[in-house]
Order: structure tokens, then C-alpha cells, then sequence
């Protein structure tokens, strides 16, 4: 046999190993989806999203507690981990480079994007939750920034790297100062980049539970007060799923599908405007 046809089987072997992975790990997820829909899609209504928490026992109700407190929690973890992620990856991009403080912060945010959630949550209850002696829905807000950042801060840092350095330089020998050719030209080229991070990393927070249950915790009641215990669809579900009570766990499973389709929507989304800008 010739080197040729070796090659050529050796390829083939690796194709066909490589084809059933891929299926396998497909099957996985429609098998995972299709639980999720055949469990809880009967249990899907307006009153699911609308109805107030039920009481114990009662077959009548909703998660409109829950989805405004995961709402809540994650629209205030976006406000606080965006503009600190762009701004730290801006700094690496623009002005760290490749200095040693830069390396440093790099690292750091690496390492910390594969801290357990858990540990994170641990730390905010440590610095929040503790001293203040009760559970509040913006220290989960916190704990979900911070795991947040790290990837925003590399993906802002990855992309301003990737605008050409030649447009820095012209529009330097335009005149303008350094502050407008970042807001004026480089954002402007890697905005799309910059906008799919965000995204994937609030797809990444928005099915956390365990940073959640240490800091912002669960409230049976519909609060709009981010200083008090505040539900979440995350920690909702593990309740209402460990409940005795039949319809509180079909509500659980009406969470888990709100929660799964929520955050491959926003995958879906990302990877769009990331294909969108490839094309370009």
C-alpha cells in the first residue's frame, strides 16, 4: 500500500470518528430539549408568566415573581460588568499593550474565567451578604458581573487588536488625540465583535444558579426592592422541583424552558452578528 492510499484511509477513519462525535453530542442536546418541551410544554401559558407565586397545594399561578427578579438581577449585573469589562479591555488593547501590569490583568482574567461559579458566589456572600446579615438581589447582581468580566474583557481586547493599526495612524495624522481615535475609529471597528461578547457572556450568567443561592438567595414573593432577597428563575426552579407539590414542580419545568431557550436565543444571536461581521 503507498503512502498515498494510507493517508487516504487514515482520513477517512478519522472522518467517520469524528461524524459520530458530532451526532452524539447532537443527540444529547434534541434529547435534553426534548424532555424539556415534552415535561414542561403542556405547563406553558400566559399564566405562567403573569400569575402570582402559588401557595402551597394551590394548582393556580405563576413565575411573574421569578422572571422579574431574574430580570432585575441581570439587567443590574449587565449595568455594572459592561462598562467595566470594555474599559479594562480597552486599556489592555490601547494602552497596556504588551506591558507587564497588561500580562498580568490577562492572566488574571483567564484564570478567573475558569473559577467555579460557586467560589464566586461564596466570595460576594463573604463581602456583601455577611456584613450587611441578609441576602439582597444585588449582591447576586455583583456575583454575576464579575463573572461577567473576564469575557467581555478579552473579547473587547481581542477585537480592538484585531482593527488594522493603519486606521490609528491616520486618523493620528489627522490630528486627533488619542481618546477620539479610540471612541471615533477603533470602537467603531470592532463594535459588531465587541456587542457579540456581551451577548455570549450574558447568555453565559443568565442559567447561573450557585453563585445565586449564596447571595441574592429566593423570595416567594414578588419584590422589586434589589436590597432584599430576591427569586430568580435559576434558584425557582431547584425549589419548585424539590417541592412535594405537582404543579410547582410542572412550573419548574416551564422555568427550565424559559431559562434553556432564553439563553440559546441569545447564543443564537451572538453567533449571528459574529457570522454577520465574517462575512463583512
Amino acid at each position: 500500500m503507498d503512502a498515498f492510499k494510507r493517508r487516504k484511509i487514515v482520513n477517512n477513519i478519522v472522518l467517520i470518528f469524528s461524524t459520530f462525535a458530532a451526532i452524539f453530542g447532537i443527540l444529547w442536546l434534541i434529547w435534553i430539549l426534548g424532555t424539556l418541551i415534552y415535561k414542561g410544554g403542556s405547563t406553558l401559558s400566559w399564566e405562567v408568566f403573569v400569575g402570582n407565586p402559588p401557595a402551597p397545594g394551590d394548582n393556580t399561578g405563576g413565575l411573574k415573581h421569578a422572571i422579574i427578579g431574574q430580570f432585575l438581577i441581570v439587567s443590574i449585573a449587565v449595568v455594572i460588568g459592561v462598562p467595566i469589562g470594555i474599559l479594562a479591555g480597552t486599556f489592555l488593547s490601547e494602552y497596556g499593550k504588551n506591558s507587564r501590569l497588561a500580562n498580568i490583568v490577562r492572566d488574571i482574567s483567564d484564570i478567573l474565567m475558569s473559577v467555579p461559579s460557586i467560589v464566586i458566589g461564596t466570595f460576594v456572600y463573604a463581602i456583601l451578604v455577611e456584613p450587611f446579615g441578609h441576602f439582597m438581589g444585588i449582591s447576586g447582581s455583583v456575583a454575576l458581573a464579575i463573572m461577567m468580566l473576564p469575557i467581555i474583557v478579552r473579547t473587547t481586547d481581542d477585537m480592538l487588536n484585531m482593527v488594522p493599526g493603519e486606521l490609528r495612524e491616520a486618523a493620528y495624522a489627522l490630528g486627533a488625540t488619542k481618546s477620539k481615535v479610540i471612541t471615533s475609529v477603533v470602537y467603531k471597528g470592532a463594535i459588531t465583535g465587541i456587542i457579540t461578547g456581551v451577548i455570549l457572556a450574558v447568555a453565559r450568567i443568565g442559567g447561573e444558579t450557585a453563585p445565586l443561592l449564596f447571595t441574592s438567595f429566593n423570595n416567594n414573593f414578588l419584590t422589586y426592592n434589589v436590597f432584599q432577597p430576591m427569586a430568580s428563575l435559576t434558584v425557582t426552579m431547584y425549589d419548585y422541583a424539590m417541592s412535594p407539590y405537582q404543579y410547582w414542580q410542572k412550573l419548574a419545568w416551564a422555568a427550565a424552558i424559559i431559562l434553556t431557550f432564553g439563553v440559546l436565543a441569545l447564543n443564537l444571536i451572538g453567533r449571528a452578528i459574529a457570522k454577520w461581521k465574517f462575512k463583512k
